[in-house]
């Protein structure tokens, strides 16, 4: 019994501290780059803003990969749901943003 919780254990093994600390100095890196191209105005409107979508795509791929560990799981559909579902979140997010900054017009 206890082998087999042991030897389960070990399939399901998560990300190694080496793959935690690349995935943390890629965090922080995707999230320096557009908060100096933001505070240094850096590039012009449009520019800006690509940088920072780049970023928050590159930024959720991290999260998946490096700490939720989306590539390690056994059954695919779990990995689909899981991508689906940022997907998702990811377009409403970015959606709902663009919208509120386009209409954040205050009545006078």
């Amino acid at each position: 019994m206890a082998s087999h919780q042991q030897n389960e254990h070990q399939a399901h093994s998560h990300g190694s501290m080496k793959s935690y600390v690349l995935g943390f100095i890629l965090s922080i890196v995707l999230t320096i780059i557009p908060l100096v191209a933001v505070l240094n105005d850096m590039f012009n409107k449009t520019t800006t803003i690509v940088i920072v979508l780049v970023t928050a795509v590159l930024q959720l791929l991290v999260q998946l990969l490096f700490f939720m560990h989306i590539r390690d799981e056994d059954g695919p559909r779990y990995n689909l749901i899981s991508l689906v579902f940022a997907v998702v979140i990811l377009l409403t997010i970015v959606i709902g943003s663009i919208w509120i900054m386009t209409y954040n017009a205050v009545a006078v």
